[in-house]
């Protein structure tokens, strides 16, 4: 049993030290932090616009075609890395398969291009 005890033991100095420094930093900046209320920075703020009333306005399709611009681009991040890392070991089928998730990223791509997503006025 003491010898269990003494293998978690760094692992409770870490901890506690991770908490410990998490709230003198917490608390350094309630000491530390300049408080200028302004009713600038207080207003509500979302999106790139103010805040409204009506939660069934509509919205301008371009937020959406920029956020699946995004997953395009994180998903092909995500995927690739791991994929190249073991190249050598998924053969054939691990190539074409990632071919074909690519062919699928550049359709979304090319969708996201005519739609002019990607110029904002």
């Amino acid at each position: 049993m003491q010898d269990l005890l003494s293998e978690y033991l760094p692992i409770l100095i870490f901890l506690g030290l991770a908490v410990a420094l998490g709230l003198v930093l917490l608390l350094a900046a309630v000491v530390l932090a300049v408080r200028r209320p302004d009713p600038e920075k207080d207003g509500a703020y979302e999106c790139g616009f103010n805040a409204f009333d009506d939660a069934r306005m509509k919205f301008d399709v371009r937020f959406y075609l920029v956020s699946i611009l995004f997953i395009i681009f994180d998903l092909e991040v995500a995927f690739l890395f791991p994929w190249a890392a073991a190249f050598k070991d998924i053969g054939l089928f691990g190539f074409w398969s990632m071919m074909v998730f690519l062919a699928v990223l550049t359709v979304g791509f090319a969708y996201e291009w005519k739609k002019g997503a990607l110029e904002w006025e």
